[in-house]
């Protein structure tokens, strides 16, 4: 897909908030990036202003610590007025406890995000991140599926 330079601004707010928030550790970039009174609905960050930056930010310390390599590239985006939709690539390993214990194993996944940008500014948030992906690929999965 086109380079970061192509990138519309809005698509670029989300490309910074995977690459320069969940890749780096940053929580700062939060407070940069998201609109004091955001709405999210991603699964276990769901809520609206302060709740809502708080959990993004816990979210972005917790993957951190669990894959302290992780790097994303957007492959896809699209955008229709103030709302984009992304399709990113991470790989990481998985050093840190996430969804289980550290299993050191390497992980790649696939994150759709959709958001409402304003002003250079997040709105409301749709994320999707494969959690199964990681699950199947450090084993944890198997722990989920009864034997028979």
């Amino acid at each position: 897909m086109d380079d970061q330079r192509s990138m519309p601004p809005a698509v670029r707010v989300l490309e910074r908030m995977l690459t320069e928030g969940f890749a780096t550790g940053n929580t700062d970039i939060v407070d940069e990036l998201c609109a004091p009174d955001i709405v999210e609905h991603q699964f276990g960050m769901t809520g609206q202003g302060q709740e809502a930056i708080d959990k993004v930010k816990r979210g972005i310390t917790e993957v951190h610590r669990a894959m302290p390599d992780i790097h994303f590239t957007v492959g896809d985006w699209t955008q229709d007025g103030d709302t984009v939709w992304i399709r990113a690539e991470a790989t990481a390993t998985h050093t840190g406890p996430f969804l289980g214990p550290a299993t050191g194993a390497p992980v790649h996944l696939t994150v759709i995000d959709i958001a409402r940008v304003v002003d250079g500014r997040i709105v409301e948030h749709w994320g999707v991140p494969d959690r199964f992906a990681i699950l199947a690929q450090t084993g944890q999965l198997r722990q989920l599926i009864p034997t028979s």
